[in-house]
This record gives structure tokens, sequence and C-alpha cells, in this order.
């Protein structure tokens, strides 16, 4: 099992992650496995049980694992580990830090934090997702984490915290949890853009901006936090019109994943149409009947459909020539201005305005 574990930590570190060894020592002592003691949901929708062979090795790859569903939508699940690890060196939680997690999920994110020394309450809106969590902690011998079914909305009145970080996709950041907050704090949270939910770092007080720490795709939150808002993008779309090329390649060899990604992120700071299309999966800007548009791969080639395929198709290449322009800045180039919308009886802080502070080369 030793050696299960440290292998797992070189798959965490393949995509170059950076592990503290603090937080590799973590990695390696909590027994991930605890933490999905029924089984959970390959990406196939098949199931792994704990009597099967690939249960231990895919418990130890560097991937989600889905432990409840809605229908055919997950609901909670354990989030992939570089995902975790980097969230957790940017919430740079140090020993004797009270930590607020929004988003139980397992209890395996919790459990990392309270091995790093934090003192963390977990708050989940699903009972029953709590109740398990509770449990797993307990199974693992992990001490230091208080778990409570209630609204992450609402964080916990009752008390202050160093630290936030929350574990599911939301629209905006609840005011709620600045007010939590020790002076010094920070929140760690996935926000809303563009069909992902790019992981943004925030601190209380002064004018409310926020900074991008890295790419991720969450399930999204219900209610006031997942609350659509004036500068809200489409829905992910599902499959297209049939698509035709409208534009040829642009780049020998295609953008890797996180050139991608960059550029995902600047249109969706330029055009309020894009979102994830998810047949075939990529940046899309998508037409106001939602079955057609402009899609943008990743060699910059752009295939297009719908009545306004012309329309968009022309967007689409605006949009890739101001990234290629402007020297195609990474998403943590950007400075995002926060301001309140979302439900009026319960607001949050969103995504408002948008500026590169660096450009690089």
């Amino acid at each position: 099992m030793v050696d299960v574990r440290r292998h797992f930590l070189d798959l965490i570190r393949q995509d170059g992650v950076r592990l503290a060894p603090e937080l590799a020592a973590a990695f390696e002592a909590v027994p991930r496995e605890v933490f999905v003691p029924e089984g959970f949901h390959r990406r196939d929708g098949g199931w792994v049980a704990p009597a099967d062979p690939e249960f231990l090795p895919t418990v130890y790859r560097n991937d989600v694992l889905v432990t409840k569903m809605n229908g055919d939508v997950p609901v909670s699940s354990s989030s992939q580990p570089s995902l975790m690890a980097i969230m957790l060196e940017a919430l740079d939680v140090r020993p004797g830090m009270r930590v607020l997690e929004i988003g139980a999920g397992t209890g395996y994110n919790a459990a990392l934090l309270a091995t790093l020394g934090a003192e963390v309450t977990s708050v989940d809106v699903q009972e029953d997702v709590a109740a398990r969590a509770r449990s797993a902690l307990a199974r693992a011998g992990i001490t230091g984490v208080r778990v409570a079914a209630g609204d992450g909305y609402r964080g916990d009145p009752d008390s202050r915290y160093d630290r936030i970080i929350v574990t599911v996709g939301v629209a905006g950041l609840s005011p709620h949890w600045f007010e939590q907050l020790t002076p010094d704090g920070l929140v760690i949270a996935p926000v809303e853009h563009a069909g992902h939910h790019p992981v943004l770092s925030a601190r209380p007080g002064g004018p409310m901006t926020a900074a991008v720490v890295c790419s991720s795709g969450f399930m999204s939150a219900t209610g006031p936090l997942g609350a659509r808002h004036a500068g809200s993008h489409p829905p992910s779309a599902g499959e297209l019109a049939e698509l035709t090329e409208a534009a040829p390649a642009r780049w020998s060899p295609p953008l890797k994943t996180t050139g991608y990604r960059d550029l995902w992120f600047a249109a969706g700071a330029w055009h309020g149409r894009v979102t994830l299309a998810t047949l075939p999966g990529h940046l899309v800007l998508l037409d106001r009947d939602r079955t057609g548009g402009a899609v943008v791969l990743p060699d910059g080639s752009i295939l297009a459909g719908g009545v306004e395929a012309e329309r968009y198709t022309a967007d689409a290449v605006t949009l890739i020539d101001r990234w290629w322009r402007l020297g195609r800045p990474s998403m943590r180039s950007w400075r995002i201005d926060l301001a309140l919308d979302g439900d009026p009886a319960a607001p949050i802080w969103v995504p408002r305005g948008f500026t590169i502070e660096r450009r690089e080369t």
C-alpha cells in the first residue's frame, strides 16, 4: 500500500503540479479508499465496488471518483487529486489555521487539510453526503474536522476562519464568506466562466477583485450559489447542428491543453456567448437558438453551423487574433473585478470586469 501511495504522488506531479513536502506527506498518509467505502462510478458510468480487482488501482489514479448521481448528473465526488493539490497549495494552510470547507464530498479533502494541521469545518447541503463524510473521517481516524449539513451560501455564521475553500462550482462568492474571514483571510473557489470553473482566489476588504489559480471543471451548485446573473454565459451546449469547416487550421502543432484553456478564458472574457460544446467537447460561440454557432478547435480551425454561422465565425476569428496579438496571455495573467449580482434576496460576488495585468510571450 505504501508503494501504491508513492506512485500516486508521482501521478499527481505528472502535469507539473507542485507538492510541498507537507502536502506530499498528507497525500501519502491519508487512505483515499476509506472515503469511498461503497465504491464509485467509472467515467463510463459503470460501478466499481471494493471487491473488484480494479478498485484500489483506480482509487489511486489521478482521477475524479463520482460517488453519487441524480439520474445522469453527478452530484457528489472525490475531486481529481492534482486539482485538489493545486487548490490546497493556493490556500496556503499552516498548522493551527481554521478552515471552512464548502462542499464536504467524501471527506477526503477535509482529511488532507486536517493532516496539514488545520482545524476544519466542512458544510454540505446534502445531509446524506455529510453523514457519509463524517463516517469516513471517523474510520480513517482523522480528528479536527467537524462536518455539518447546511447551506453553503451562509457558511458558518457563528465562527471566524483564516481560510475558506469551495469544492463545488459556483456562479459567484457569498458575501457571508468574507464576513466570516479574518482580515488576512483567503477564499479559494471555482467560479463559473464560459462553461468551466476557473479556480479564483479572493481576499476580504478593499475593491473586490480575484486572481485565477488554475482551470477546472466542477459539479455546479444549486440555490443562490448557482444563480444566473447579468454576466452569465450560456449553459453548456449539447449536440449542435451539423458543423462544417468555416476557417482552416492556424497552428501546427495544435495548442496544448493549457494554451487552449488560456484562449478559452480570454474568449469568455471578451464574448458573452462563449461556453462549452459537450459534443465535440470544445470552445463554442453558441447562437441564440443554442443549436449552432462556431466551434474553435485547438489547432485554430473553426467549425460552424446554424443560421448565424457566418456571424459567429467572424467573431471567433476576431477573438483568436486578439488573443494572439496580445501575446497569448495565460488565464493567470488576468485580474477579475467582482460585483454583487445574482438572486437579489441572496446576492453573490460575480465576475464583472476582466483586465490583463501582464503579458506573456
